[in-house]
């Protein structure tokens, strides 16, 4: 009977900054992740606890109304999340490209439902399908710090922003079948053919969240560590244009 492999468990010392780049511009790798993820998680923090959600989400290198790399999301006023936001604007977001549905293990759980049975593995053809999360799928996951903003109610920027991300957010059938699964308020309106995506975005109670993106950490699968953070064209020249090692 063949040995299963397991992928190599290696790890750095990482509780501090672990191969710093710094740079203008967010990395190649995560810039990826942003634009292949459908979701994040946002973690806001109250006084004594953290609080972590799944969010919609548009990423932009940079808007109109701001030079650096920015994401936009969008929350329901009353909520949890909201709140900490307004005491504590710092978040952190997590984002990663690989999918979450959990392989099998060597020994069954009836208690346990979706996971393929033990039988499935003993095929090559459905072995290299099931681990393909850690191959193709699975590459790296990063941690993103930043400082979120609540956009003015009635702005030309929060019309501009909510128009980027319904854009990003309207995926046809798919989205219709999950209309009102994030952050959907009972009085939101709808556009013809949007998909149900509006009914999270659009509407006067629907607040604009605005994170500018200060620095964050890139994992891979492996356990390999790499920290990363952005400044400004205008901090470079104040700090005699130091080197970019990563971006341009």
């Amino acid at each position: 009977m063949a040995t299963v492999q397991q992928p190599p468990l290696n790890w750095e010392a990482s509780a501090t900054t672990t191969h710093p780049q710094v740079s203008s511009t967010l990395p190649s790798e995560v810039v990826t992740c942003l634009k292949n993820a459908r979701f994040l998680h946002l973690a806001t923090c109250d006084s004594v606890f953290p609080h972590v959600s799944l969010m919609n989400y548009t990423y932009l290198p940079s808007t109109p109304f701001s030079p650096h790399p920015t994401i936009i999301m969008t929350t329901n006023p009353a909520s949890k999340k909201t709140l900490n936001l307004i005491n504590n604007p710092r978040v952190s977001l997590l984002v990663h490209d690989w999918v979450s549905h959990r392989p099998p293990t060597r020994t069954s759980d009836p208690e346990r439902e979706g996971s393929p049975p033990p039988e499935a593995t003993r095929s090559s053809l459905a072995t290299l399908l099931l681990n393909i999360n850690t191959t193709a799928l699975s590459s790296i996951s990063t941690t993103i710090n930043g400082v979120a903003r609540l956009v003015d109610p009635g702005s030309e920027e929060e019309r501009w922003c909510k128009e980027k991300h319904l854009e990003n957010n309207t995926f046809g059938d798919q989205a219709r079948e999950e209309r009102g699964l994030f952050g959907s308020t009972p009085n939101a309106g709808t556009i013809e053919g949007g998909g149900g995506a509006s009914c999270f975005i659009e509407g006067e109670e629907v607040r604009v969240v605005i994170v500018r993106v200060k620095e964050g950490r890139i994992a891979d699968w492996k356990g390999g560590v790499k920290d990363w953070s952005v400044i400004s064209e205008d901090d470079q020249d104040g700090r005699g244009r130091q080197e970019i090692v990563n971006g341009v």
